[in-house]
């Protein structure tokens, strides 16, 4: 059996290395997003970031009473 030469169509994508906008939108009011999320979904918020503030400051003071007591014996 001999072997039919078929002709593909192929589209090459590239990036210019002087493109500047790459991903203009990304950047673009990030803090209003930002904000526009948390006020969003408080409640998911509140109940990710408190636990874990929590934990955080729990071991921040218990690793302050362990400095303090071996210190004064």
């Amino acid at each position: 059996m001999g072997k039919i030469p078929v002709k593909i169509k192929s589209v090459v994508y590239g990036l210019s290395p002087f493109q500047q906008k790459v991903m203009p939108g990304l950047w673009n009011e990030l803090a209003h997003k930002i904000t526009h999320k948390v006020t969003e979904n408080w409640l998911n918020t509140l109940l990710l970031v408190g636990p874990v503030v929590g934990v955080y400051s729990y071991v921040q003071s218990y690793q302050e009473s362990e400095k303090m007591k071996h210190s004064t014996s």
